[in-house]
């Protein structure tokens, strides 16, 4: 438990120490994904196997010290997320919960690929689509393409009643 939190305590200090000098939140985003895959891949795949599964323990004490130290290596990006509602950058009505989990999430799958599989991606290139994806994802919706998509829908459910028999 004490190397665990030692580990933590040294990559959260870089995010909460380097992360504020990025300036723009999409490249406050692409900082947090690229710094992730980065310390998770530099050090081969023992590390990261170790990272992943530890989250999945039962065991009562380790997992609470997991929620805290978690909690304060993801406080970085969920500021610079809030941040970036708040100047309607991003989608105001999006949990930020949900948001940390696609930017978490969709590099966990990268990370299990590689210690399963060995598969090693090109960090750069994986950080820049992951970051790409994201930041499209997390968009506030114009509201004519709203309104376009919702129109249709309307045109697409008209022809479906046309097409039925009745």
């Amino acid at each position: 438990m004490h190397v665990i939190k030692g580990w933590y305590d040294e990559i959260t200090q870089v995010l909460e120490n380097e992360l504020p000098l990025v300036p723009g939140t999409r490249a406050r985003l692409h900082f947090v994904v690229h710094k992730h895959l980065v310390t998770l891949m530099q050090e081969g795949s023992g590390m990261c196997r170790l990272v992943l599964s530890e989250g999945r323990t039962v065991d009562d004490e380790f997992a609470s010290l997991l929620v805290e130290l978690k909690r304060r290596y993801t406080a970085p990006l969920m500021n610079v997320l809030a941040a970036a509602q708040r100047a309607g950058e991003i989608r105001p009505s999006a949990p930020l919960s949900l948001l940390r989990g696609m930017v978490y999430g969709s590099m966990e799958h990268v990370l299990w690929d590689y210690v399963a599989n060995g598969n090693k991606p090109d960090i750069d290139a994986t950080a820049e689509q992951l970051t790409s994806m994201l930041w499209a994802a997390f968009m506030p919706v114009q509201p004519s393409a709203e309104k376009l998509a919702q129109f249709h829908l309307a045109v697409a459910d008209a022809l479906r009643r046309l097409d039925t028999p009745g």
